[in-house]
């Protein structure tokens, strides 16, 4: 039920985060737009995240904080969803910060459009380094110039929608939209923002875009999608879901190439990344869904899209013995392509025969005849 009392409902899923979870709040809890409520969902924090969240709430009824015990990002997410009563949703990751203004202006232009969702631009930040700065992907700057003021739908397009970021912080949605359509984070997975993403875009028949730069995407080690343990391998799984949701809509034979060449550099990336005491669990379960690929019947499917480096890697996943023969069959591949870029480079500066023999160098070579 939407209170159009509520103009957004933000829900930020929560867990041991205490480090930076007062600037996230401080970035709510300010904003310029008032008519807001902060369903905070606690997921078992251990650390004293509940803490801060309570001291928030005392000063503020406009938050609610809800506790359970550690199921993960999308069963937080999904229960904050659940109960959202603004016209509009906004989901917060609990370590990032939004610009104060962000929530009013994002609002008024969703409701200016009539939009299902409107995107807006992000902005990176290195912990670490205390450094911002942008990038293509989060800009959507070519995403932006395409949408303009008009509104569109995935139809509009065309491959621009896999040029969009499926982190649901840059994008404000509209409530009754989102629960109408179905969509819920995949529970028990990382990545889970991916399944979300694809079920709003497919459904959404006005799309708006905000050409400015509102949230704020925090890196840091402790982030689980930074992380390299063996939760990385619940990309293949995502990886899977994903392709089953063109099919679900249908435009699974339109996207076949892209969706098949992104599943496996996708997945190669993640074991690229993934700490080096899971390299072999990781090979092992890229094995088993390469096989369960082979045992379909689709290997000539794959084979018929794949772009030359994601071909190597998806055979040579499936004929090495082990996850270091694998390892350095792709590395080899790599260093070879890498040797022939540099070869023609340095080609271009080799000594020709249309090259004149300086002065200083016939006297050097002359010295040497006598």
């Amino acid at each position: 039920m939407v209170n159009s009392m509520v103009k957004v409902s933000v829900v930020i899923p929560v867990y041991n985060v205490e480090n930076y979870l007062r600037e996230c709040m401080d970035s709510i809890v300010n904003q310029t737009l008032k008519d807001i409520e902060i369903i905070c969902v606690n997921d078992g924090s251990t650390d004293s995240s509940l803490d801060i969240l309570k001291e928030y709430a005392s000063k503020d009824d406009r938050i609610t904080v809800l506790s359970q015990e550690n199921g993960g990002h999308a069963v937080a997410t999904n229960r904050g969803m659940a109960l959202a009563k603004g016209k509009y949703l906004y989901l917060m990751d609990s370590d990032d910060v939004v610009k104060t203004n962000a929530l009013k202006e994002s609002y008024e232009w969703a409701e200016e459009k009539n939009a299902d969702f409107v995107l807006f631009q992000s902005l990176n930040y290195i912990n670490d380094e205390d450094r911002y700065y942008k990038s293509k992907i989060y800009s959507m700057d070519d995403v932006a110039d395409f949408i303009g003021d008009s509104v569109v739908d995935y139809k509009d397009l065309g491959d621009l929608i896999f040029s969009i970021p499926v982190t649901p912080w840059s994008k404000l949605y509209n409530t009754e939209f989102v629960k109408n359509c179905g969509a819920t984070f995949p529970e028990g997975l990382i990545y889970d923002d991916n399944i979300f993403f694809w079920d709003v875009l497919f459904n959404a028949k006005r799309i708006a875009f905000y050409k400015k730069y509102f949230f704020i995407r925090r890196w840091h080690s402790a982030s689980s999608t930074k992380k390299g343990d063996l939760r990385f391998i619940d990309s293949i799984a995502i990886n899977n879901l994903m392709i089953n949701r063109f099919k679900k809509y249908g435009l699974f034979n339109q996207y076949k190439k892209v969706l098949y060449n992104r599943k496996i550099n996708l997945i190669y990336d993640k074991f690229v990344n993934i700490m080096p005491k899971y390299e072999k669990d990781y090979y092992e379960a890229m094995k088993i869904d390469f096989n369960k690929i082979m045992a379909k019947g689709l290997y000539d499917d794959y084979v018929s899209v794949l772009d030359d480096r994601n071909l190597k890697i998806f055979n040579s996943c499936l004929s090495s013995d082990t996850y270091k023969e694998f390892k350095y069959e792709i590395a080899y591949f790599d260093l070879k392509r890498t040797n022939k870029k540099l070869r023609k480079e340095l080609n271009k500066y080799k000594f020709s025969k249309s090259w004149k023999v300086t002065k200083p160098f016939r006297d050097f070579t002359n010295h040497f005849r006598k």
